[in-house]
């Protein structure tokens, strides 16, 4: 069964290659989606996939990239399917 996911990451997050680090670490997990930057400074994401893979996703999102400094992450029941493959988003 397909589980959908809406995360929001807070911290140092932007400027720090998350959005290619999420792109990286979701199609490794074979995950569909979509990242964005968001005005708060934070990072929006959609995750699509197994539930296992959704799960490792967001543990990996506590870390992020190097140089983040991952203050936050909140899931969020979501109904958005984001349709194949992960992208960035405005």
């Amino acid at each position: 069964m397909r589980r959908l996911s809406h995360i929001i990451i807070r911290g140092r997050v932007q400027g720090v290659s998350f959005r290619a680090w999420a792109i990286r670490e979701a199609e490794s997990r074979g995950l569909d989606g979509w990242v964005r930057n968001r005005e708060d400074g934070g990072v929006e994401m959609i995750f699509a996939g197994h539930s296992p893979a959704i799960d490792e996703i967001i543990l990996a999102c506590r870390s992020g990239p190097d140089a983040a400094l991952v203050t936050d992450v909140i899931e969020l029941p979501t109904s958005d399917d984001p349709g194949l493959g992960f992208r960035i988003r405005s």
